[in-house]
């Protein structure tokens, strides 16, 4: 009985330590500044999708369920405190959370499986409707949607084959900020 307690208590810490690690690198002004994501609430749950549901799928293909579904509960359970910060009425965050939480799969799910498909164009689609979807299309670079397609291959690349420890110790890569200095300096 106590190894259930245990074994619930470290997939929390696990979670949180993951979610921590997504949070710091979706943050990154690389995705700000040199890829045009748009530094909006919307734009902060863009890149939290990517890389907290990166790891999601990562920790499903090594088998660890029940650790990606605490990550996803780890996730919203910090949004849902994040709308009540920002002023989302009691009454109306279900609704958004229902909203969001149905996105981020769908999301999630549009990136993987165009990945895993090989469909490169399903997936710039993909990232021009979620992540530049609030900008006008005048405002959207093609370079920015092709670096963060890159990008994305990157993480299921560095990730395929990854167990739980190698999941728990994972780094995301750091290609676009590579790009964007090659970028710079051409």
């Amino acid at each position: 009985m106590f190894g259930l307690f245990k074994e619930r208590a470290l997939r929390k810490q696990q979670a949180n330590k993951l979610y921590e690690y997504a949070a710091l690198t979706a943050r990154k002004a690389v995705f700000y500044e040199s890829l045009g994501v748009p530094d909006t609430i919307d734009g902060r749950f863009e890149m939290m999708s990517v890389h907290v549901g990166f790891l999601i799928v990562g920790l499903n293909k090594a088998d660890q369920e029940k650790l990606a579904q605490k990550l996803f509960d780890v996730n919203f359970k910090i949004t849902d405190k994040a709308l009540r910060e920002i002023g989302v009425g009691d009454l109306s965050v279900p609704k958004h959370m229902k909203r969001m939480m149905k996105g981020f799969k769908g999301r999630v799910q549009s990136y993987a499986n165009a990945i895993d498909d090989k469909q490169d164009k399903a997936l710039e689609e993909a990232i021009r409707r979620n992540i530049y979807g609030t900008l006008k299309d005048d405002e959207i670079e093609p370079a920015h949607i092709m670096a963060m397609a890159y990008y994305m291959k990157q993480i299921s690349e560095t990730m395929r084959g990854k167990d739980v420890h190698g999941l728990l110790g994972y780094n995301f890569p750091e290609v676009l900020t590579k790009m964007t200095k090659d970028k710079k300096s051409a």
